[in-house]
Order: structure tokens, then sequence, then C-alpha cells
């Protein structure tokens, strides 16, 4: 929008002078990086440079009127930070451009913008399809809730298009996937999900968090919404908690409305934070990408280890699909799941344990996306609430390790696995 248009009065739908155009004109053909640095910022009457922090509840109006207009939707503004705040804009917008996307909704969490996605697009009665590789919160979220307000779930294995296709039912209103997913970093073909919703008038939802548009842009391939736990690497520090939706504009009102009415709203601190941390991305990505692959190749090789689960390596059954929809040459993501050898089932749980406690560097935690490798049990953490007969369909056994592959000196990480394996 125009300075002319903000100050016409002959606007029906006026426009607060806080609400400028972008400073950077997005209808010009800027690289990624440029839009990451770049995109989404308004600055005030004070000239920043940076980035302000709007840690504010509430605005002033000029007059009464001011006030009815803003809160009637006759003037575009802030009203209230729960739902309109300009450091939470900034991110928003950025991010959007970043996804090619119209618009972004910041929420909470990851979990807030999963929350966000099921209130928004379903209701009783409608039919969620699933990937059978999730986190195990969203299975939570999706079983002991959705399924509690009348929302059937079922669940599909994530690399299978037939079962996918079979598994479309006519009340079947949102299909929803990880790629790559977690902990296996296993990998959906988006292009076919796409397809397959557009057939049947269903919404595919994609969670991007893992690769990240540094990597992947999954509206670009068809998706309709895609999801983030800022937390891990639009961050990608492990300072803040965060979690958006991008998608075109009707998709994104309704899952404003969500936020707006239910609360489910980032802090302008954290979106702050985020916005620092979407400058970084693309570099920080392409540096975790190489770090990965050549901890991944380590592990392939390595005597003590049975299988290793990261698309980047070439005999991996979704190596040719990954390599298409991921447009950074060379780049998989960083997370991957590895399997340890023992002498029996019953000591597998015990020789996992084992390579993690003998790590000396390497964070024992249940986050990941961050600058420090990170690595964690998955069956007796990020997915110990599930059943046993849910932990097998998803591939997470007592041997499994989930590994985030940081940016610390590569030979480091290695030292530091090789540390328990060695003595397996």
């Amino acid at each position: 929008m125009s300075q002319s248009q903000v100050h016409d009065d002959k606007n029906l739908n006026k426009v607060d002078p806080n609400w400028r155009s972008d400073a950077l004109n997005l209808e010009l053909d800027y690289g990624m990086q440029t839009i990451a640095v770049r995109a989404g910022q308004h600055r005030t009457d004070e000239g920043e440079h940076s980035e302000a922090i709007f840690t504010t509840s509430s605005y002033v109006y000029e007059s009464a009127a001011d006030a009815a207009a803003h809160f009637n939707g006759d003037k575009t503004g802030n009203v209230y930070s729960r739902h309109t705040n300009p450091s939470v804009r900034t991110f928003e917008r950025r991010l959007a451009a970043l996804e090619n996307g119209e618009r972004a909704v910041a929420t909470a969490s990851g979990m807030g913008a999963i929350l966000t996605m099921c209130l928004a697009y379903l209701k009783a009665g409608d039919h969620l399809l699933a990937a059978n590789q999730l986190f195990g919160s969203s299975i939570g979220l999706f079983n002991n809730y959705m399924a509690k307000f009348g929302v059937e779930v079922s669940y599909v294995d994530c690399f299978d298009n037939e079962a996918w296709a079979k598994a479309v039912q006519p009340n079947t209103k949102v299909i929803y996937c990880e790629s790559p997913s977690n902990p296996l970093a296993q990998i959906c073909d988006i292009g076919y999900l796409s397809q397959l919703c557009k057939a049947n008038d269903i919404l595919l939802v994609v969670d991007n968090c893992f690769a990240t548009p540094a990597l992947q842009r999954p509206l670009d391939l068809g998706a309709d919404v895609v999801i983030h736990s800022a937390t891990k690497y639009l961050d990608g520090q492990g300072r803040v908690l965060g979690g958006a939706l991008v998608g075109n504009d009707k998709l994104m009102q309704e899952a404003f409305t969500v936020v707006r009415s239910g609360g489910i709203s980032m802090s302008p601190f954290n979106a702050w934070v985020f916005t620092k941390g979407l400058e970084t991305l693309k570099l920080r990505m392409q540096a975790h990408c190489q770090n990965a692959n050549q901890v991944a190749e380590f592990l392939v090789n390595h005597p003590n280890v049975s299988a290793v689960h990261f698309s980047g390596l070439s005999d991996h059954p979704a190596h040719e699909l990954v390599t298409r929809q991921h447009h950074m040459k060379g780049g998989y993501g960083a997370i991957m799941g590895f399997e340890v050898k023992a002498s029996n089932s019953a000591d597998s749980k015990a020789a996992a344990w084992h390579v993690i406690d003998s790590t000396q560097m390497v964070s024992i935690t249940n986050n990941l996306g961050d600058a420090k490798t990170t690595i964690t049990h998955p069956a007796t953490t990020t997915h110990f609430r599930l059943t046993p007969e849910a932990r097998a369909e998803a591939g997470v056994n007592d041997s499994l390790i989930r590994l985030s592959v940081g940016l610390e000196d590569v030979e480091d990480i290695i030292k530091d696995l090789a540390r328990g394996l060695d003595s397996l």
C-alpha cells in the first residue's frame, strides 16, 4: 500500500500510519537471503535500523471515534497485542515472504500452531488423515483431544502413496504430514499428496520445521498450509518458544481468528528473536547440512550402527524424491535417527543409553534445530507417551537415537559420538 493510500481520507478502510508499506518492495525479484534480512520491517518515525520490540499490551487512539474505527474494522491498525503487535507482524511478514505465502499467523509454540490448524479447519464429524511418522505430542493432540471432540483420526505410512489414497474418506478434510519427519527424517511426496488433496477437496498441511524455507517450500510444491515450530531452526539457538502457520489470505484469516479468540499468541520479544534468527537461517542451514552429511557417513560406516535414517544417504529410499523437493543443493536437513547394535532386543535401550551417556560435548536434550548438537532417546522422551504399538508403527524402537547435528566443528561431533559407539 502506498503512502498516498495511507493518508487518503476517501479510502473506506483507512490504514493506521503505523501500518506502512514493507521496507522491502517484495514485488521486485529479491533473493532469499535479502528477504531474510530485510522483509517485513515497518520503521517508525524514530528511523530505527534494527527492528524494534513493541512490548505493549494495548494501543492509544486519537479519539473515541478513532478507537471505534479500529475495533469495528473501518480502520486497519493495532487493537490489542493478543492479535495485533508490530513486532509479531514483522516476523509474520518476513516468514510469509520466505515461504512464498500470502500471509503468516504466529502462535505461542509449534504445538500452538498445530492446535490452531485443528481448530481452524476441522469440526466434529470430519476426518483427519495423518502420517504415522509424527512428533509424539502431535499424535497425542490428535488422538486425545481432537478425537474427544468428534474428529476422526487415522494414520498411514508417510512414504506409501497408495496407502494415502486408500485411506481418504468422504469426510476427510485435512491431510497432515511432517517432511522430513520426527524422529526418522522420513519424506512425503508433497506433489503427489497435493494432487490427491485437490482431487478430493482436502487441505494439505505440511510441517516444514525440519527443512525450513531455506531447504524446502511446501507451498510451491502444492501444499495449502505450512506449519512451523519456530522454536527450532527459525530461532536456531534454543532461546524462545513460538510457532507459525503460512498460507493464503483466506486460510490464514481463519487461523488468525482462532489465535485472536483463543489467545494462542506469540510474545513481542519472542517474535523479535525469531525475526533476527531468520536473518541467518539460510547460512545456518547450509552449515548444518554440511555437518550432517559428514556425520551420516560416519554413522553408516560404523560397525556398531545397524541403521541410519537420513535421506541424504544415496541408498535412502526417498533420496531421489527429497533431492527434487529440497531446493538447496546437498541440503537434506540436519536431523537423523540411527539405531545401535545390541546382543539382544532386551539390551537395545541400554546400548542406546550408553552411547548417549558417553558423550561429553553433545547436549542430552529433547530440543533440536539448535546451534549446539543435541541427542535424545525418542522411545523414552519425545514418544514415551505413545503405546508400544504406536511407537512401533512410527518406527521408534528402543535402539533408536535421534541426533540434531549442530554447528560445532564436525570432527568434534564425530569424536563425541564415537566415544560410546566404539565401546559398545
